[in-house]
């Protein structure tokens, strides 16, 4: 029997009917992302009016915070219902959540990732701890991130007298995945791609839900001559095969073979960042590491501490993850979070989540948006706007000891690092150390329950959770308590008869 599972964009994009559920994959910047495909969907819409109505679910960031990723499906009409782990990436679909356009939902990335594979096993759903005591416990929202979101995803239940959270199962109607070369059967390979993520997981569900599974390539090749070991996804469940001759790793990037993981290369080294806030508060935070350490780093300042690593020539002391499934190398920051240069192992996004939630993780080095009183962390909704926590939820919840990085407070604060000490010119006029955050991401009494270890670094001090309270633990060099801390929170910390004095040797250059 001969198949050919070769057709256009456009061709494939006529399989998706109204009202399906249809699963995006995609990292952020362009990571994995089938960008000719996503194109084809809005195009055709714009045109047709068609398809309508659609739940669209993705575990990850998908987008350039511009035009592209979920951007594209961003449209009135065109989607009704958001299932999202990370929402940054596409300010439009941010805005359609706000002014109820769409009913919006956030689950935590891994547990979407790992829904996936539920669903494809044709079990109930996901049970696990992820997420106890935040806003996606049903306690609370729910995961439910605005008013039209009205249907319960997310329930309590206890299991040999543990709680734990049911992510519930529902079918998968099309699922549009990306790799690298695909043949006319529809195996398809991710030899090329910079990570793996849950491309596997989103199409077994799209699959065995009875749905379809769409396909985007770079390169058709022959059949019979993909190595069986490079056929990451089986033609058995794949359904289309679109052929993108422009795609490329990210969107800046057309390919690098050290990024894939094909070639291995020295370590790449930027140039040391300048001290400032950020970087002085990454230096506080590097001090954090142990050697064989099992670490990750999220998105932001933490970056800083794997910059750090590499300047220094110390990343073979630890291992280094990232949540895309990728561990070791030099990690791309910015706009290419997710990638890294030279890696020394590449695994499926479920698997890693798995790691994860299983509490592999030594130490992990994240941002916060807001602190409060109780050591509860939000990253998930500032302001109004649908965030989402992206893979934090599952890293924070379960890593040994968190070191939260970030700014103690933001919008207009200005401060001089100088010989030793830090001066504040100016305060924010945005707190970020709150009385009661707005959205529980991090659950400060669930990490106390679990015995786990936190740890919040910013320039001018820093905190530690205890059964107590939250600790100030350390005062920066040149900071007055009363006027630069005390007066610019929103609770009051506790604070030891003497505070320690954070080493001068990180305010001063070199």
């Amino acid at each position: 029997m001969t198949r050919n599972k070769f057709m256009s964009a456009d061709e494939a994009v006529r399989l998706i009917k109204d009202h399906d559920t249809v699963a995006l994959i995609g990292g952020g910047g362009g990571l994995v992302e089938p960008t000719h495909v996503f194109r084809a969907v809005s195009r055709r819409f714009l045109s047709t009016g068609y398809p309508r109505n659609l739940t669209v679910l993705h575990a990850l960031g998908i987008g350039d915070k511009k035009m592209e990723g979920m951007n594209h499906f961003a449209r009135e009409g065109l989607v009704k219902r958001v299932i999202g782990g990370h929402w940054v990436w596409s300010p439009k679909m941010q805005e359609m959540a706000r002014d109820e356009k769409i009913e919006a939902y956030v689950l935590p990335s891994g547990c979407v990732m790992q829904l996936y594979r539920e669903i494809g096993g044709k079990r109930p759903g996901l049970f696990t701890h992820v997420g106890l005591g935040t806003f996606v416990d049903p306690r609370q929202q729910g995961g439910k991130m605005n008013r039209s979101a009205q249907e319960d995803l997310v329930e309590l239940v206890t299991i040999g007298g543990r709680e734990l959270l049911w992510y519930k199962s529902f079918p998968i109607n099309v699922a549009i995945i990306r790799g690298s070369f695909g043949d006319a059967d529809g195996n398809i390979s991710l030899d090329q791609e910079a990570a793996n993520v849950d491309i596997y997981a989103a199409a077994l569900a799209a699959h065995n839900s009875g749905g379809i599974v769409i396909a985007q390539v770079r390169t058709a090749v022959d059949l019979n001559s993909l190595p069986a070991r490079s056929v990451r996804v089986p033609g058995a469940i794949v359904d289309a095969v679109v052929v993108d001759p422009g795609q490329q790793m990210s969107y800046d990037l057309p390919y690098d073979p050290l990024l894939s993981g094909e070639r291995r290369g020295p370590i790449t080294i930027d140039p040391p960042e300048p001290l400032n806030v950020r970087s002085l508060i990454a230096r506080r935070a590097y001090r954090e590491l142990r050697d064989g350490d099992v670490i990750n780093f999220g998105v932001g300042i933490g970056e800083g501490v794997a910059k750090m690593m590499a300047e220094r020539d110390e990343v073979g002391r630890f291992y280094q993850t990232i949540e895309h499934g990728t561990y070791g190398g030099s990690l791309l920051v910015g706009l290419l979070f997710g990638f890294a240069r030279s890696p020394s192992a590449m695994i499926d996004g479920p698997s890693q989540f798995d790691f994860y939630s299983g509490g592999g993780l030594d130490t992990a080095f994240l941002g916060f948006g807001e602190l409060d009183q109780h050591g509860d962390v939000n990253v998930s909704k500032l302001g109004g706007l649908t965030v989402g926590p992206g893979g934090f939820m599952d890293i924070a919840q379960n890593a040994k000891k968190v070191v939260f990085c970030g700014t103690f407070d933001t919008k207009g604060t200005k401060a001089e690092i100088a010989s030793g000490r830090i001066r504040i010119q100016q305060h924010g006029a945005v707190r970020k150390l709150v009385s009661k955050v707005e959205q529980i991401t991090y659950s400060g009494q669930q990490a106390l329950k679990l015995g786990h270890e936190a740890l919040f670094v910013t320039e001018r001090a820093v905190f530690k959770l205890t059964a107590e309270g939250v600790v100030l633990s350390e005062v920066a060099p040149g900071v007055d308590i009363k006027s630069d801390i005390l007066d610019q929170m929103g609770f009051q910390p506790l604070i030891p008869h003497d505070p320690a004095v954070m080493d001068r040797a990180l305010f001063t250059d070199g």
